[in-house]
């Protein structure tokens, strides 16, 4: 059994430039489709934000910019950027870079749930490659002793 994981990134960037709606006065809110907030949070940081949460919110500060975001959920609980003084395009780069986070580490922690969990199911891994961020596992089913 061949398991192959794509990486999320690749519908995101589209996703995220659909979603983004910018004023003339330097305000912008960009949509997201990420709804986990410890994962967020580890995205923003692997972008090089700084990262402060406060209740339902988080803001991301990168430092070599100066861009801030402020990051809140709706009622669907999906994650929303909102932009002060950057124009849309940078924006819209920085949230792409921040999916791409998000979604290497959301591959990751389906990695390690399926290598966690492939014992009890049976499934006993052969081997792990890496091809442009894809990642191929290959399962062995183990034979029940008698």
């Amino acid at each position: 059994m061949s398991l192959l994981l794509v990486p999320l990134a690749m519908a995101g960037a589209a996703a995220v430039q659909a979603r983004a709606a910018g004023r003339s006065d330097g305000v912008c809110d960009v949509r997201t489709r990420m709804r986990d907030v410890t994962l967020l949070g580890e995205a923003l940081r692997d972008t090089g934000a700084t990262v402060v949460t406060s209740g339902e919110t988080l803001t991301a500060v990168w430092g070599e910019t100066k861009a801030s975001a402020t990051f809140t959920r709706d009622a669907e609980g999906i994650w929303g950027a909102h932009f002060t003084g950057i124009q849309q395009d940078r924006a819209v780069e920085l949230v792409t870079a921040v999916d791409e986070a998000y979604g290497r580490r959301v591959q990751r922690a389906v990695l390690e749930r399926l290598r966690d969990q492939a014992p009890a199911a049976g499934l006993r891994l052969e081997s792990e490659s890496v091809t442009d961020g894809a990642v191929q596992l290959v399962f062995e089913v183990e034979r029940e002793r008698a």
